[in-house]
C-alpha cells in the first residue's frame, strides 16, 4: 500500500511538466502495473551505475518492455 502510493508520487513529480492529460494516462498505467514500472525503475538505475547515461539507459529498457507498455497505455 505504501510503496504503491510513493510510486504514484514519484509519478506525479517526474511527470509534472507533461499535460494534465498525459499525466492521467501514465498515472493509471502505474495503477495498473506498478510492478513493471517498479522493473523499469531498476533496470534504469543498473544501467546508470554501469556508466550509461540515463536517456540511454532508459530508451533501452524501454524497448525491451515496448509490448507490455503499449498495452498498458491503450486501456
Amino acid at each position: 500500500m505504501i510503496k504503491e502510493f510513493l510510486l504514484k508520487q514519484a509519478v506525479k513529480r517526474g511527470a509534472k511538466d507533461l499535460p494534465k492529460e498525459q499525466q492521467e494516462m501514465l498515472t493509471k498505467a502505474v495503477e495498473q502495473n506498478p510492478e513493471l514500472f517498479s522493473k523499469i525503475a531498476k533496470e534504469i538505475e543498473a544501467l546508470k551505475k554501469s556508466g550509461k547515461p540515463e536517456m540511454y539507459a532508459a530508451l533501452d529498457v524501454m524497448k525491451k518492455y515496448q509490448k507490455e507498455l503499449s498495452v498498458l497505455f491503450k486501456q
